[in-house]
């Protein structure tokens, strides 16, 4: 996917340039929803579009570049960056820092670009705490029960495992109001039309939100 490399530095003056300004925009949806299907498709019709890039302290794995898929840095480092604020937003997993360095995505945009952070919701809202300007979008299942046959589908997770994304599905789906735009992924190609039109649109287009999933899930 493509991004264009900004260096990780807390000391670069960032120039606008007379061109239009750009956008930030967070995306977000449970796991087995289509986003990055979405992105995929989005990206291959406007390759101009760029993708945020995450710090991390864990180390490169194999093929992975320093600026292209992670800023790698040390955790003192990271810790720094995190006291500064320089993240819009950041969590530890498995032991390692991951995060989002404003200085990159303050540059993309300021050069005009429509930058995508695709993020999970704890992420999304701490960038709605930081960075208020920055739409974002949810990208919703048909159903539940659509979802879980899509998880299943993919043959990766075991059925502990399913039970946990799904419990998980159902906390992310209910704070789906508090996104600025929600899209129901049920036909692909009409999601990325309304995707599309989001993002190349108008910046402040709005839409209906549309039902929630759990208020369509079918009686238990």
């Amino acid at each position: 996917m493509p991004s264009t490399s900004v260096p990780l530095d807390s000391n670069a003056v960032i120039k606008a340039t007379p061109q239009a300004p750009g956008r930030l925009i967070v995306f977000t949806g449970p796991s087995g929803v289509g986003k990055g299907t979405l992105l995929h498709r989005l990206l291959a019709q406007h390759p101009d579009i760029q993708l945020s890039i995450s710090a991390t302290t864990r180390q490169p794995r194999a093929g992975e570049e320093d600026g292209k898929h992670y800023y790698f840095v040390s955790r003192a480092d990271f810790e720094a960056m995190v006291e500064a604020k320089q993240l819009l937003e950041w969590a530890e997993f498995a032991g390692n820092y991951y995060g989002t360095p404003r200085q990159p995505l303050d540059a993309m945009v300021a050069r005009g670009h429509v930058v995508i952070l695709e993020i999970e919701l704890d992420g999304a809202r701490q960038v709605r705490d930081t960075l208020p300007s920055a739409e974002q979008i949810f990208v919703l299942p048909p159903s539940l029960e659509e979802l879980e046959t899509r998880i299943r589908e993919r043959g990766q997770d075991s059925d502990a495992a399913i039970a946990k994304r799904l419990a998980r599905a159902h906390v992310e789906i209910a704070a789906a109001a508090e996104f600025d735009h929600q899209i129901i992924n049920d036909d692909l190609d009409l999601a990325l039309i309304e995707l599309e039109q989001l993002v190349m649109g108008s910046p402040h287009l709005m839409v209906a939100p549309p039902p929630s999933p759990l208020e369509t899930q079918s009686p238990t």
